[in-house]
């Protein structure tokens, strides 16, 4: 028995003659791998696409109150999908139509088109109005924002972190890191010189878990972002100048210091950059202390795990970092009081002479077994034949 394949269903948009300026037609295509939620989407843009509401704007928001209505009163309700906690609703007005997403985490995104700029604003500000409650204060959060390329250009999102302040995690670094780290806390606007904080030494010593604790120290004026992506913010200007301006440079009343941390960028910053990155080096260098940093108020927070005599001269020139700090392994004697402090009455491991790294520290205090699958080794000689 021969099966014909299903023809996949068509929507075809009304549209104006093609001679109209600013109208298109349009076609979907469905099938089943479509959802209710996908026509919607559809749905929604038609007024955009053929031109009859020719402006478009959207919002999300966080924190959303649940018993906000997210949709102006008296409006009509022409499609609803619930699946999975994540609500959309499709609703329609005299010259606009809204589409609202709203997830079980409390956030919504919603997406209005509407036949002048001005009632696309008008719905977006009805919708938003009163809709979210500020989030209970926690003063071990930390907003962070996190830059990376997207496939509509350079974006950014804005997510709290987790930070301990200085003093609780102070014991966690060898003597000499722990006075520079500290020093580097107390910084405060007026007294930033140098553009460049560049913290080297080996993986597990701690130096994300002091940028953490930096990022918390600095709140009060300083907005701390990571770039995701450092290799390509190097490799792409406008990418760089976008990050470079910021989003609030344009406001003076909201314009602070800004923290770029870039992590593990040892190819980015070592001796022979140059050869490898091309450009990559240059353009750091001209955002620290080059035209390109002229008038932005921007630091720059590199960690590297590379060795300081290994790293480009050009970056640890005088007068560029504001600090540059190792991060090492605490000494035998300094991991005997970490482990002293933190398996107080439980017998803890012997300390090598080489001393361990927070994260073997951790590691010893949790007992945090590693799973392993390694193969038995047998002194019986043969193989397949």
């Amino acid at each position: 028995m021969t099966s014909i394949p299903q023809e996949r269903l068509r929507l075809v948009g009304q549209a104006e003659p093609v001679a109209a300026p600013g109208t298109l037609s349009w076609t979907m295509n469905l099938d089943d791998a479509d959802s209710p939620r996908d026509i919607i989407d559809a749905i929604g843009l038609a007024p955009f696409i053929n031109g009859d509401q020719p402006h478009a704007r959207g919002v999300e928001l966080e924190h959303v109150k649940p018993e906000a209505p997210l949709c102006p009163e008296g409006a009509r309700i022409l499609r609803t999908d619930d699946d999975d906690g994540t609500k959309t609703v499709l609703a329609v007005g005299d010259g606009w139509t809204l589409r609202v997403v709203r997830r079980a985490n409390g956030t919504a995104q919603l997406n209005v088109c509407a036949t002048t700029a001005e009632l696309a604003a008008q719905i977006i500000e009805t919708c938003g109005a009163d809709a979210t409650a500020a989030p209970e204060p926690d003063v071990t959060q930390v907003p962070m924002g996190f830059w990376h390329m997207g496939s509509h250009g350079p974006q950014r999102r804005v997510r709290p972190i987790s930070g301990a302040t200085w003093p609780e995690i102070a014991g966690n670094y060898s003597a000499e890191a722990a006075a520079g780290i500290g020093r580097l806390m107390a910084v405060r606007a007026a007294d930033v010189s140098g553009r460049l904080v560049l913290l080297h030494g080996p993986p597990g010593t701690g130096k994300t878990s002091a940028l953490r604790a930096l990022a918390r120290e600095w709140s009060g004026w300083c907005q701390v972002d990571c770039v995701l992506d450092p290799e390509v913010l190097f490799a792409s200007p406008g990418y760089l100048m976008e990050v470079a301006m910021g989003v609030d440079s344009y406001d003076e009343a909201k314009r602070r210091w800004r923290l770029l941390v870039l992590e593990d960028c040892d190819e980015l910053i070592r001796g022979t950059a140059k050869e490898s990155t091309g450009q990559g080096l240059s353009r750091l260098l001209n955002l620290t202390d080059g035209m390109l940093g002229q008038g932005r108020d921007v630091l720059v927070a590199i960690t590297t795990n590379e060795q300081l005599s290994r790293l480009h001269p050009a970056v640890v020139r005088p007068g560029r970092c504001l600090a540059q700090l190792e991060v090492g392994p605490l000494s035998q004697t300094e991991a005997g009081v970490w482990l002293d402090r933190e398996l107080s009455g439980v017998p803890r491991p012997v300390v090598g002479a080489e001393g361990m790294t927070l994260a073997e520290l951790i590691q010893a205090r949790d007992d945090r077994a590693r799973i392993d699958a390694t193969p038995a080794v047998t002194d019986t000689i043969g193989g397949y034949l």
